[in-house]
């Protein structure tokens, strides 16, 4: 692990949030229901954690709610409907009331409701005809969460409360959470503990938008998951702290300084001179620490991913070594930082390469652990460290299957991804990896719960477009120990592609795929192309396709040339699906004949002499390669001509187009070079690749470039005349 690997993967963003503001409003108080107190009730919900299906601003987040606040601090949410809040109590409780102080935007109906997992709800009490102030209602029932359904406003705002008080009767049993986080133990012998309890990080990084987080924690909890991590911490994540505490889930929040990511990432900062952007970091860390250092959810800080790796793409030599040095010893700036406002959180940084470690162990000693990115060379963690003389702890906060940086190129000279069975084991792994270095790998944070279905996304997310992978439940099996009875995807093995290097672009080529469920039920398929090979568009587009039998299926191929990613994918009904991907080469579909223009004098109107792989002569679109090209100044009109050396029947015309193509053109033919005649003229080029027949007898052949389809030039990778 001492070569620096060169990778990106995407980072999750978080949600904004409106930054509206209620003016204030006068509030009356009138009680729907005063039941007499109940001498063994107690308020069960003052500093609960709190969510919200919205809230209005920065300022009315839903733990004000619950903060015990009845005059200064107030939930506010959007001005729609329906809306809700809700608290987690901790645990089941038998209920005797709700109060509901009202600000002056209040609701005119309501429902108060309990679950008992945050998700299956049962209405306790409806009211209607609420005019606000205080409502007080008597209700009968329990569970562990207790929320009010908001379906009617009084007026054109949101609704907002000042406080939202439940009471009720408990076991004696303390509420779950809470308590110091702290690393412990000695030398090769340590453990994290959350309030003096021994806590392995069973984690996974977070994908989905903030917005959602209560449809997918609830899932992310069913895992056996008691953590998640986040690359950012800002006045977003609020909500995401809220629902991952009524979930029962801590948090690893984490800070981005640049250039993070890794190689490639952009931001390059000077951590020896640049005083203004570390100063600024500084303030704008220790607000959101001082902001949610007291939430339940909080495990610990993270400052920075993958900055010692990634300050190879700004410096180089002695340079790059000062920098190392500089950044570290501004993490460790940022963490004597953190330990002041919060004694109760540890805090480490993360990197992607056991390299950065020395730097660490020079300039940050006020790390309470080291935290690593690592994925098909996980294993090794433990010998590095171990050879390192390390003398703290850490954690993998992303690991999993091996990534296109990490694997061998296919037969198409890409990436070879592996299957779906082949990704299971590789969290597999991870995870015995990580708990076979005992008393010093403290757990992971396994990437990725998320939901893109994209290039990305189907290498390494769970939960593509919310399906759920052999992946999903090798993890969940790591955590919780058992998938016993869970209904499991379908498994895809030996999908091929033919012709693999040689699929003609707009015709047809095979896929192959032999196709089983576990479970035994029913499957439908569907298929999709992703061009980010071709060209770096990462999206999956569902391709043109049939069923031909046998599990074998008849794809049309992209006009584009390159090589595409061709991906299977098996849905059983059950919110399940197997995908499987291979590459596949478009070429240009095979002309018969004789290419007459094959190294033949070439002229144009212009040419690049240098911009990205040019130059760009006008002989490289008659040389026969697919790599090369010519291409034009940036301006109409343009046009690039062909001597074929003497009068030749000429029958068919192939452009192979780059992506700088031409709309509109003519195809002219001469006899003495001076004198043009059209044989062909289109308005409605879309590039790729465009096949013309004609029927004539010349000497020179010229294409008349009038309207380009780019603001770039016209560009061709091959000039073809059949004769």
């Amino acid at each position: 692990m001492s070569t620096a690997p060169t990778y990106r993967r995407p980072v999750g963003r978080r949600a904004g949030v409106p930054l509206l503001a209620l003016g204030a409003l006068v509030a009356s108080s009138l009680a729907l229901t005063a039941p007499p107190a109940q001498a063994a009730e107690t308020l069960l919900s003052q500093g609960r954690p709190a969510t919200a299906s919205s809230q209005e601003g920065d300022g009315y987040a839903a733990s004000a709610a619950v903060d015990g606040n009845l005059t200064g601090t107030r939930w506010a949410s959007r001005w729609s409907d329906p809306q809700w809040f809700q608290v987690d109590l901790g645990q089941r409780s038998d209920l005797s009331r709700v109060v509901l102080t009202w600000e002056g935007a209040y609701g005119k109906s309501y429902q108060i409701q309990a679950s008992d997992n945050g998700t299956d709800w049962r209405t306790l009490k409806t009211v209607t005809g609420g005019d606000g102030g205080t409502d007080e209602v008597a209700v009968t029932g329990s569970g562990r969460y207790v929320r009010m359904l908001g379906t009617e406003r009084s007026g054109g705002y949101g609704y907002s409360l000042w406080e939202f008080q439940v009471y009720g009767t408990t076991d004696g049993t303390p509420p779950v959470g809470g308590g110091a986080v702290a690393v412990t133990g000695s030398q090769g012998n340590w453990q994290l503990t959350v309030g003096g309890r021994p806590y392995t990080v069973k984690g996974l990084t977070w994908g989905p938008a903030i917005a959602d987080a209560p449809k997918y924690m609830p899932d992310v909890k069913s895992m056996g998951v008691n953590t998640i991590r986040t690359w950012g911490t800002d006045a977003g994540t609020k909500p995401l702290l809220d629902s991952a505490a009524a979930n029962g889930i801590r948090v690893v929040n984490g800070f981005w300084l640049q250039p993070g990511g890794g190689p490639g990432s952009g931001g390059c900062v000077n951590y020896v001179t640049d005083t203004t952007y570390k100063n600024n970091m500084l303030t704008e860390f220790a607000k959101w620490v001082e902001a949610y250092k007291s939430h339940p959810a909080i495990l610990m800080w993270n400052v920075g991913n993958e900055s010692v790796l990634g300050l190879q793409n700004c410096y180089s030599g002695t340079e790059l070594e000062a920098q190392r040095n500089a950044y570290t010893g501004f993490v460790n700036d940022v963490a004597k930082k953190i330990h002041g406002i919060d004694p109760d959180h540890p805090v480490t940084s993360t990197d992607a390469w056991t390299g950065a470690w020395p730097y660490y162990k020079r300039n940050a000693p006020d790390l309470d652990l080291y935290s690593m990115n690592s994925y098909g060379d996980i294993c090794n963690v433990q010998e590095d460290w171990e050879e390192g003389g390390y003398t703290k702890p850490y954690v993998i906060t992303e690991g999993g299957p091996a990534g296109e940086w990490e694997v061998p190129d296919d037969a198409n000279g890409i990436p070879d991804e592996p299957t779906d069975v082949q990704k299971a084991e590789g969290y597999t792994k991870a995870w015995d990896c990580v708990t076979g270095h005992r008393g010093v790998a403290l757990g992971a944070t396994l990437f990725h719960y998320g939901v893109e279905h994209d290039f990305g996304g189907i290498w390494f997310n769970l939960v593509p477009d919310g399906l759920k992978r052999l992946s999903y439940y090798a993890v969940k099996k790591a955590y919780s120990g058992s998938t016993s009875g869970d209904n499991t995807p379908p498994v895809i093995t030996t999908m091929s592609v033919a012709p693999a290097s040689s699929a003609p672009a707009g015709g047809e080529f095979t896929v192959r795929a032999d196709v089983r469920d576990p479970d035994g039920d029913p499957i439908t398929y569907k298929v999709f192309l992703s061009g980010n090979y071709a060209n770096g568009d990462k999206r999956l587009v569902e391709a043109e396709w049939r069923s031909t039998g046998n599990g074998t299926f008849a794809v049309t191929a992209p006009e584009k040339l390159g090589v595409w990613k061709v991906y299977i994918q098996a849905e059983d009904g059950r919110g399940n699906a197997g995908i499987e991907t291979r590459s596949v080469k478009v070429v240009a579909p095979p002309v018969t004949g004789t290419n007459v223009a094959l190294n033949k004098p070439t002229t144009a109107s212009s040419f690049q002499p240098s911009y990205g792989d040019c130059p760009c002569e006008p002989a490289k679109a008659t040389d026969g390669r697919a790599d090369t090209r010519w291409a034009s100044d940036w301006s109409d009109p343009q046009w690039i001509r062909v001597d074929l050396g003497a009068p030749t029947p000429v029958r068919k015309l192939q452009l192979v187009w780059d992506p700088a193509y031409a709309k509109s053109y003519e195809v002219q033919v001469s006899d003495d070079g001076t004198t043009w005649r059209t044989v062909h003229t289109t308005t409605a080029g879309n590039g790729d690749i465009d096949t013309i027949d004609v029927a004539t007898t010349a000497r020179h052949v010229r294409l008349h470039l009038t309207a380009r389809g780019t603001g770039w030039g016209y560009s061709l990778h091959e000039l073809g005349i059949y004769s």
